[in-house]
């Protein structure tokens, strides 16, 4: 496909992936109203959320592995009417138990939509040229990522609307996708007999991380640390992932293929992708928190503080993606951006319910500038070293453990936060002489608004004080994922769709010249 047909066929790709994205965050804002008009409990609060998380997180290298078998093109027309029609059916729920069975089936047609536009965009385009289109990718998930909890909340604040419609507002515009890719999106498909899925290790994969979520998810909270529970949760779980790494060496077609895995660069950027995965969920949930609770701002005014984090990503997302594809060089904008994502966490880090907006813009700026320039970079690192039948599996490897590094480091933050607010408000009430059983410190879920000025300041000032160490914590996994990027081998991306025949040079630069970029194979 040439330059113009692949412009055509990606702005379907970018309205399916920017209403997949925005379903996650768009909900968190009116999670309150939606549970309370469906007169559901704090344990459903968490599972709308969880619910999506989980088939999402565990289907991701599924539908990869699937993309390798079967026509992407057909895969992603499938991913996006379950998609729409689960997004139609939660707005209908008539009850939080239905609509956390509706948000499960979303979180599948959400984990196809994430992994298939990367896999359809990589048997379109050479990975040279494939980081100018990355480059629009990282925006739309930098837009998505910011402006969903903004979004939510002015739907929900506006009466004829309602929360509903936080489900609704997707559906006609991914119809509209699938009419454009329908018509836009042709790929050369050349299907392969005698093909196997691999049910077995598919679940295997996602019994073992569904357990891992589930205990990151309820950890410190129905159970402690170290309990029976979570004895059970984390031991099945390395029980069922060991068992699918022995399944995933024999079988003929591995949904995650433990070759391309274990080669150098694929692995360093897994564990760089982690640390990148933390940035983008972590900072928007907690950024968010901290402008509300901490600083007492509204939803609305809150989404719009975060725009210096999303003026990051979009602006080094567009620039080192066309720098990439005009180098072939894919390292050096990597290694920089996970830096510019420390730094920026060093000075979030800093910050407390007093701290002035230009620093606190400032370290999401840093952040956001990281964020776009590593994330889709690390995906090129791993497609560049596999032949294009095996890129459906290798782009849903690090996509899941992408999403599977965001979950975890969102939790397990997030029980830090709390753990730190919980006795920064205990101790301030002393302080000031309030009685903490007066129940309007009290409880996981604070109505700032309803609080007597004095204790109000002092949760405020609880929030604030405290989400700074979160960051701290989160500059160190940083520093992990650096040291991770600095270990890449500096190799130039090749410029063909397919690795070079055997027997050619193994070097680079002579298998892009070898390589026939003609026909798409899958």
């Amino acid at each position: 496909m040439d330059h113009r047909h692949v412009l055509r066929a990606m702005s379907g790709l970018l309205i399916v992936l920017f209403m997949a994205m925005i379903s996650s965050t768009i909900v968190s804002v009116a999670l309150p109203q939606i549970i309370g008009s469906l007169d559901g409990t704090q344990s459903q609060y968490t599972w709308v959320v969880t619910a999506t998380l989980l088939t999402s997180t565990a289907s991701t290298p599924v539908w990869g592995k699937l993309a390798d078998l079967f026509s992407k093109k057909r895969l992603l027309q499938i991913g996006i009417l379950i998609f729409t029609l689960s997004s139609l059916a939660c707005g209908f729920a008539q009850s939080a138990g239905q609509l956390i069975g509706f948000r499960a089936v979303q979180g599948l047609g959400l984990g196809a939509l994430q992994v298939l536009v990367q896999v359809v965009i990589a048997a379109m385009v050479s990975p040279k040229e494939r980081g100018r289109y990355n480059g629009y990718l990282g925006g739309v998930m930098a837009v998505a990522t910011v402006g969903g909890p903004l979004l939510g909340g002015a739907i929900t604040d506006v009466s004829w609307l309602g929360w509903r419609w936080c489900f609704f507002v997707g559906v006609p515009f991914t119809l509209l996708a699938l009419v454009m890719l329908s018509r836009t999106l042709h790929l050369v498909e050349t299907p392969r007999p005698e093909t196997r899925v691999d049910y077995l290790g598919a679940s295997l994969i996602a019994v073992s991380v569904s357990l891992l979520l589930l205990w990151v998810t309820f950890v410190d909270t129905e159970f402690a640390w170290i309990s029976w529970q979570s004895g059970a949760m984390v031991g099945g779980a390395v029980l069922l992932g060991t068992a699918a790494v022995l399944v995933e060496a024999r079988v003929r077609e591995p949904i995650v293929p433990l070759h391309v895995v274990r080669r150098r660069d694929p692995a360093l950027a897994i564990v760089a992708s982690l640390a990148v995965g933390m940035a983008m969920f972590g900072g928007a949930v907690f950024l968010g928190q901290y402008f509300q609770t901490g600083r007492g701002y509204s939803p609305t005014e809150a989404g719009l503080l975060t725009i210096p984090m999303m003026t990051g990503v979009l602006i080094s997302a567009a620039v080192s993606g066309r720098l990439v594809s005009r180098t072939g060089k894919v390292k050096p904008y990597i290694v920089a951006g996970v830096i510019a994502l420390t730094l920026g966490f060093l000075v979030l880090s800093t910050i407390d319910h007093q701290t002035s907006l230009v620093l606190v813009g400032a370290g999401m700026f840093l952040v956001g500038v990281g964020v776009g320039m590593a994330m889709q970079n690390l995906l090129l690192v791993v497609q560049n070293t596999v032949s294009l039948h095996e890129i459906g599996a290798a782009s849903g490897a690090i996509t899941f453990f992408r999403s599977l590094g965001g979950t975890m480091g969102v939790s397990v933050l997030g029980a830090v936060l709390a753990h730190q607010v919980s006795t920064r408000i205990a101790q301030g009430l002393a302080a000031a002489g309030i009685d903490p059983a007066g129940g309007a410190a009290g409880g996981s879920t604070l109505n700032i608004d309803a609080m007597p000025p004095a204790v109000r300041e002092v949760v405020q000032a609880a929030y604030g004080d405290a989400t700074g160490n979160i960051f701290l914590i989160s500059a160190s996994i940083a520093v992990v994922g650096l040291v991770a990027t600095l270990f890449l081998t500096p190799t130039k991306l090749r410029d063909s769709l397919d690795l070079a025949p055997a027997g050619a040079e193994p070097d680079a630069d002579a298998a892009a010249e070898s390589a026939e970029p003609a026909g798409v194979r899958g």
